[in-house]
């Protein structure tokens, strides 16, 4: 049984879960989209879901309690600017999980962690960008 169990501990100290994380928080925050692991995205999910929350209100004090979990500062202004104005209207369920399968090496469930809003990239939208920058 299954009781009781607070979070998953992902077989991690409690020191590299942490970092881990954040890493994947930001990484989520900042691509909108990210591939991992079933049980890791289930974790970092609930992180993500709690500071969406938190950013749909853009006070100082909830923009210090995101800060303490995001290092970044051009992610947390990303969150609290663009990430929750769009999501005010939800009331939760900001990420979904897809199932891509299994990995070769260990056999391990992959999904992707991403935004409910997110839109894929036009083929050849951010390209010319890079393109033009490394012409100039």
């Amino acid at each position: 049984m299954n009781h009781k169990n607070g979070f998953n501990p992902l077989s991690r100290t409690s020191a590299h879960r942490r970092a881990m994380s954040r890493n994947m928080v930001t990484s989520l925050f900042r691509y909108e989209r990210v591939t991992t692991t079933k049980a890791k995205a289930l974790e970092v999910r609930r992180k993500a879901e709690k500071l969406i929350t938190r950013a749909k209100v853009d006070s100082v004090h909830n923009r210090r309690i995101a800060a303490k979990f995001i290092a970044d500062d051009k992610i947390l202004h990303k969150l609290f600017t663009d990430i929750g104005p769009r999501m005010k209207e939800r009331n939760g369920g900001y990420t979904r999980v897809l199932k891509l399968g299994f990995r070769q090496g260990d056999a391990a469930d992959v999904v992707i962690l991403e935004l409910v809003d997110y839109k894929l990239p036009e083929p050849g939208e951010e390209k010319p960008a890079k393109a033009n920058a490394a012409k100039e």
